[in-house]
């Protein structure tokens, strides 16, 4: 067989030690704001992403509008200014995109950390070392799985895209929160056959106030269907087959959408050596510093909190940096806005 040959680029990826002040793991918004705090004490951190910057708004649905309004999404001072009340998922991406351009962040996308020392890219893995490593990486690339047979099927979705994808077609929306209510609304009015199934026997308290009775008015007057205290028990090509409630049902399904939330990387926490509870997933953390077990290695944003993913999010997690980056008064005013942002528990 012929010899493989690998380009210099290659070898030099492989073979090459990238020594920086600071490394910040995760481009989206909590990460971009740390290393706004870092650059304005004079530390030009290297910001890199598993996949493309502000990679979980990529992943939002097209023309999604955000929950809460565009001043709490704001990191360095910079003002979101959008067309209407509240900002659509293509206004923030444009948002982050120049904040990173003004404030000359260097952002290395598509590159994954794979423990302390290490990195990957497309081209192969390179060391890397560093004087403080921050790990902002979230959790919206982890979707929770159902782990039931046939959830890897093509038709099967962990991600909401587009309602008008399912035009005329029958769709199973698996989930009762926020994202998964507001898909199945969606999906309605795009002209899809919706059922929404829910394991509990009650819609959360933490949807939406003006979501909540838009979908039991599509309920009632039978335009969505709704199977609550209902469990997913597999998925074939063309059903979704259910128990609950003392019955069995196969709900026809040539798409479905699996929105039942996500949680952060615990792989890479044992790659670093970072002690966390097994149960919880919380990194154990200086709460001044959020230095956590290993020296140097701090975490930022909805990773400090584990699996309980809805206590920390943008408008909150952005001041994380300055409890990094900050002297001990500049820790104490990040704890005090921090304090200050309150929102109703949801996803």
């Amino acid at each position: 067989m012929p010899t493989q040959t690998r380009s210099h680029r290659e070898w030099s990826l492989s073979f090459f030690v990238q020594h920086e002040a600071a490394i910040i793991v995760g481009a989206g918004p909590i990460g971009l704001a740390c290393a706004i705090s870092a650059k304005r004490r004079g530390i030009d951190p290297l910001v890199i992403d598993a996949g493309a910057l502000a990679n979980s708004i990529v992943r939002y649905p097209i023309n999604m509008t955000f929950f809460t309004t565009p001043e709490r999404l704001e990191i360095g001072n910079h003002p979101l200014v959008c067309a209407g009340p509240k900002a659509t998922r293509e206004e923030a991406l444009k948002y982050y995109r120049g904040v990173a351009r003004a404030e000359g962040i260097r952002v290395q996308p598509y590159t994954k950390l794979i423990n302390a020392h290490e990195i990957e890219t497309r081209l192969g893995k390179a060391s890397i070392s560093w004087d403080k490593l921050v790990l902002a990486t979230g959790y919206f690339d982890h979707p929770n799985r159902l782990g039931v047979p046939g959830e890897d099927l093509p038709h099967v979705h962990h991600y909401f895209d587009e309602a008008h994808r399912s035009c005329g077609l029958d769709v199973v929306v698996i989930g009762g929160k926020n994202s998964a209510v507001e898909a199945a609304l969606q999906l309605f009015r795009a002209g899809a056959r919706t059922t929404i199934i829910y394991r509990g026997t009650a819609w959360p308290k933490s949807v939406k106030y003006w979501l909540r009775p838009d979908l039991e008015n599509r309920i009632k007057a039978g335009e969505i269907t709704a199977r609550l205290g209902t469990h997913v028990a597999s998925i074939t090509p063309g059903e979704v087959r259910v128990h609950g409630l003392g019955s069995e049902e196969a709900i026809p399904a040539d798409r479905v959408y699996a929105l039942i939330g996500f949680h952060p990387d615990l792989g890479l926490f044992d790659n670093i050596g970072i002690t966390y509870e097994r149960e919880t997933g919380r990194p154990e953390i200086d709460a001044d510093t959020l230095e956590t077990s290993v020296r140097g290695v701090h975490v930022a944003g909805s990773v400090i909190a584990g699996n309980k993913i809805s206590e920390i999010f943008i408008e909150n997690g952005r001041f994380d940096g300055e409890k990094i980056f900050g002297s001990p008064d500049e820790r104490a005013r990040a704890q005090d806005l921090y304090q200050g942002i309150r929102r109703e528990t949801g996803e």
